[in-house]
């Protein structure tokens, strides 16, 4: 019996590689934070799609590690005090990772508070924005006559952009010249912004030329290319 047969979602998705950390998510922004974060600091792992369009992610084996039903999620037969752990929030799951590697969060107490107010900035702000946008301005929020919720949420993130854009001058990374977790979390998302939802114009986004830099470098990282593409 391995370290991960109790836990139910392995009977809907079986783990070939029980030995290694187990991914459960698919290539959305908040999905490939995970991938792209298990591609840096090369821990192995095993991928396992959730699929919306067969409602995956409200399956009973699915709600076992991650009740809010949203991707990602993680199952590491590793966990601390060397017991299996399953994890939800792609916050939360970058700051386990990086504590666990010993990667990608500054080990100066003030520097890992800087990285952890970038995270939370994008939790807290540029998902939550951005998402909001993509809905009115590519998705079902297009039927809607009324203007005013594509404009708020465009403004808000136009506004977000200039926050990050600010941080960004004279830096290489979010915190300076160290690539971190805040990257990884930040940069799927304007990724995401300008490409699938197709939103640079509608916030003036040629305007960033700092994030667009970032942008650039973040997406020719190898890592990042990998981690994109995960799970297939």
């Amino acid at each position: 019996m391995t370290a991960l047969e109790p836990f139910l979602v392995t009977r809907k998705w079986p783990a070939q590689h029980p030995e290694r950390l187990q991914l459960y998510s698919l290539p959305t922004p908040n999905g490939v934070k995970v991938s792209i974060m298990l591609e840096e600091i090369g821990l192995p792992y095993e991928a396992h799609k959730v699929s919306f369009d067969t409602r995956d992610q409200f399956t009973p084996e699915f709600l076992s590690v991650s009740p809010n039903n949203k991707i990602p999620a993680i199952l590491d037969p590793n966990g601390p005090d060397g017991q299996p752990l399953a994890l939800f929030e792609s916050g939360a799951i970058l700051v386990y990772l990086a504590e666990k590697s010993g990667q990608l969060l500054p080990g100066d107490a003030a520097q890992r508070y800087q990285a952890l107010q970038w995270l939370m900035f994008q939790m807290g702000g540029i998902g939550p924005m951005f998402g909001q946008l993509g809905f009115f301005h590519k998705f079902a929020g297009k039927a809607i006559e009324d203007k005013r919720p594509l404009e708020r949420y465009a403004a808000e993130s136009s506004r977000l952009l200039g926050v990050l854009d600010r941080q960004l001058q004279g830096r290489e990374w979010v915190l300076g010249a160290d690539y971190s977790i805040a990257d990884i979390a930040i940069f799927p998302w304007v990724r995401n912004l300008v490409g699938f939802y197709e939103a640079g114009g509608l916030v003036g986004f040629d305007a960033f030329g700092n994030v667009r830099r970032a942008l650039d470098a973040f997406l020719a990282r190898p890592a990042v290319e990998r981690g994109l593409k995960v799970p297939s």
